[in-house]
């Protein structure tokens, strides 16, 4: 099989830990006979030096003329000084709204072989941690009215904003991914206040109807920040807004043990997604090559799962993963003691090496 996947490698470490991803890819490649072609694409501040422009419209174009895209990371101190509507960030926003990936999946999965990584007790690991967190994406306060204006003194104001449609979209997301896994779904929302959590509520109650398999709940989102580090056993798939999702998903990320082990995707209503782990471009170890690329790797295997239609190639990679890990390879992010500290790039052919032999 043959497809052409846009690859934009971003600011910081995103080009290291992208050059790994498509090592691992590679390795796939030659053992199935697919052909990947890589097409890159620059977004973020790598965009604004060379452009002005954080993802201009032809930069854009090469990933809707894609059959998926891989990020590595965007963004840095380089470039605060930059206005607001031109910051790297406002890159991301741009290619999830001009793609319409309007459902952003982060699992929070911890590896067996990094639990004693987790910050939480063993005892509250012990019982697991494997859930989904399923986020809207380009809607609500992100997505709405800002301005800043004065009224005497300096004002602002953003706008958060969803429709029945925006919110049913994602909601039957939610309902399918839990449909697929232990058929448990968790509606995060603030209903207790605002107006468009009560909207949200009233929607995804209504699609329950369509869904009798599926166990919904709903959780205020104070709440639920809570009840991630107090027993995160208890989630299967969580469905919320755009803003509680970004910090929830975050928060989540770290009960794993380590940020740089999170993959991601974003889809829409088609196949080409985009994939991306959830951490930043850590400009602080830019180019020593000492960040952890299996985020990327495991964003890569979520693509060939979710957009290729190549699951046995996915298992192949995060087998592998695992593989590389009960080996005891770590990079510093995740070190342990009696493991032995490699590399990125090091990292990197070791997974690739390991989907060779699976």
């Amino acid at each position: 099989m043959k497809k052409n996947i846009a690859v934009i490698r971003g600011d910081g470490i995103g080009p290291e830990i992208v050059n790994e991803a498509i090592k691992v890819l590679d390795a796939v490649a030659k053992k199935y006979g697919h052909t990947f072609e890589y097409t890159d694409a620059d977004m973020g501040g790598c965009a604004i030096d060379k452009y002005g422009d954080p993802l201009p419209q032809h930069e854009l174009d090469k990933c809707l003329n894609a059959d998926s895209v891989l990020l590595g990371a965007v963004g840095g101190p380089k470039w605060d000084s930059v206005p607001g509507n031109m910051r790297p960030e406002k890159g991301l926003l741009r290619i999830r709204a001009g793609m319409g990936v309007y459902s952003n999946n982060r699992p929070a999965k911890i590896w067996p072989q990094l639990a004693d990584a987790s910050p939480l007790k063993p005892e509250i690991v012990e019982k697991g941690i494997d859930f989904i967190i399923v986020r809207e994406l380009i809607g609500g306060i992100y997505f709405g009215e800002h301005r800043t204006f004065e009224d005497g003194e300096r004002v602002s104001e953003d706008v958060m904003r969803y429709s029945e449609s925006e919110i049913e979209r994602i909601g039957r997301i939610g309902f399918e991914t839990a449909r697929k896994r232990r058929k448990k779904l968790c509606s995060v929302e603030k209903s207790n206040v605002l107006d468009t959590s009560r909207l949200w509520k009233s929607v995804i109650h209504r699609l329950a109807e369509e869904y009798p398999d599926v166990e919904l709940s709903d959780m205020l989102v104070d709440n639920c920040a809570m009840q991630i580090v107090k027993n995160p056993a208890q989630f299967d798939v969580i469905v919320t807004e755009n803003m509680f999702g970004d910090i929830l998903s975050d928060e989540a990320s770290m009960i794993t043990g380590s940020i740089g082990m999170i993959p991601s995707s974003s889809l829409g209503a088609g196949s080409n997604g985009l994939y991306e782990p959830i951490h930043g471009s850590a400009p602080d170890i830019a180019g020593t090559d000492a960040a952890n690329p299996i985020g990327t790797i495991l964003s890569a295997a979520m693509m060939l799962r979710f957009s290729f239609d190549m699951p046995r190639e996915a298992d192949d990679i995060e087998e592998a993963v695992g593989k590389v890990l009960s080996g005891g390879f770590r990079t510093g992010d995740i070190m342990q003691s009696g493991m032995k500290k490699v590399k990125c790039s090091e990292m990197g052919s070791l997974i690739a090496q390991a989907v060779s032999e699976i």
